[in-house]
């Protein structure tokens, strides 16, 4: 058996595309299966880093902090806490006693303070990475495709259930903006909303996949950006399109195998892509070269600890066991089970059970992320909002050790 490697990142803060605010009634949490597991189910959990899972804790309790009472983190309403920044309140405040302690101290703080549940579906893991592109910031030459900031007209708000919507004012109704056919046509030439040029719509479709890159400047130069928002139309999943029309087996579709069949017919780029209608603008962001991109729960990504999720049903900050088993790019088998943390959502991210593995940039995380179609388990370490009492499980339902599901 052979261990995935990730590329370590240090990361800093920028600021936070999505806010998490206390009037807001958050996504409406759903159902998902689960059932308590002791940590002897957690495959290496003993062998964990478990000082850098507390630094790692330790900035997602600074960033709860500063969130206003109430607000709603997301999450099934079958898990019994962890939804609400008040859930967290007591976990916060007990890491000061260990956060120069070792890595006894460190195993038990989480062993004390966190219930771990097995999500019953199973789990589907993928991956994702930050992307570098050529790029100018003047047009011209071999650079012809716009790489567009958000229009000062597409606003943002909630639905009637609490889901982000994007879009815009069309008679007193709020609607979708331009589709990407719109957009491609030139619907937004000459409003000055270029970033930069880039050489390919190829470049342009890995950047708007990911959520966010790094444009490698004509003039040696380097210009990180982020996602800013998207149209608002329908996602349409572009393995999805080329699987209904023949082109690719469902096991095959990852973002490597995608780009390769678009670099092939050149003549089926524009109809392919356009078939999502969705769009992602951009902005520049200001982080240095070893640092990594913001997650949508306002804190920086870390390579392998990262995990993009469905926040109807895991709310952000929560650890997530990730144990994850398929095959390497040599086809040799592959093992990888490690502690994560719930920073980040995504358009295809959906269900239970579903993860996205942030995985650094660089061509070995492109690599990985290419490959990673793993399927695996998923456990939820649920934090408890006391320690005089257990995991407030719902009634008639086992605690922890029981094995019963929480339904």
């Amino acid at each position: 058996m052979m261990k995935r490697s990730f590329p370590s990142i240090s990361v800093v803060m920028f600021p936070l595309l999505v806010a998490l605010a206390g009037c807001m009634p958050g996504l409406p949490s759903g159902k998902m299966d689960v059932t308590s597991a002791e940590y002897s189910n957690l495959s290496g959990w003993e062998r964990e880093d478990h000082p850098r899972l507390i630094k790692m804790l330790a900035d997602e309790c600074q960033r709860i902090d500063k969130l206003p009472a109430g607000t709603f983190l997301g999450g099934a309403r079958t898990l019994p806490s962890g939804q609400h920044v008040e859930d967290w309140r007591n976990v916060c405040a007990a890491l000061a006693d260990v956060q120069n302690g070792d890595d006894a101290q460190a195993r038990q703080f989480f062993e004390t303070w966190f219930q771990p549940y097995l999500v019953v579906k199973g789990a589907f893991y993928t991956g994702y990475y930050d992307p570098e592109v050529p790029a100018s910031l003047t047009k011209g030459g071999a650079y012809q495709i716009p790489l567009y900031r958000r229009p000062k007209d597409l606003l943002r708000g909630r639905n009637a259930n609490g889901e982000l919507e994007f879009g815009h004012w069309v008679n007193s109704v709020f609607r979708p903006y331009d589709d990407r056919a719109a957009i491609d046509g030139g619907s937004l030439e000459g409003r000055g909303l270029e970033l930069a040029w880039l050489k390919s719509p190829l470049d342009l479709f890995l950047l708007q996949t990911q959520g966010s890159g790094r444009l490698r400047l004509q003039d040696g130069g380097e210009m990180f950006v982020g996602y800013d928002g998207r149209n608002g139309q329908p996602y349409v999943p572009i393995g999805r399109v080329l699987v209904h029309k023949g082109e690719m087996r469902a096991e095959d579709v990852n973002i490597k195998n995608i780009r390769a069949w678009l670099e092939a017919h050149p003549d089926q780029v524009k109809p392919v892509l356009e078939a999502n209608p969705s769009y992602v603008f951009f902005r520049p962001v200001e982080r240095k070269a070893e640092e990594g991109p913001m997650g949508a729960f306002g804190v920086p990504l870390t390579a392998g600890r990262s995990m993009a999720v469905d926040r109807r049903l895991i709310g952000y900050g929560m650890p997530i066991w990730a144990d994850m088993s398929g095959k390497g790019r040599d086809g040799q088998a592959v093992i990888w089970a490690q502690m994560t943390f719930a920073q980040d959502t995504g358009s295809d991210i959906r269900g239970a059970g579903r993860g996205d593995l942030f995985l650094g940039w660089g061509q070995e995380a492109a690599n990985i992320a290419g490959n990673m179609k793993d399927y695996g388990r998923m456990f939820v370490l649920v934090p408890r909002t006391s320690l005089t009492l257990a995991p407030n499980v719902p009634a008639g339902q086992a605690t922890a050790g029981g094995g019963q599901t929480a339904k």
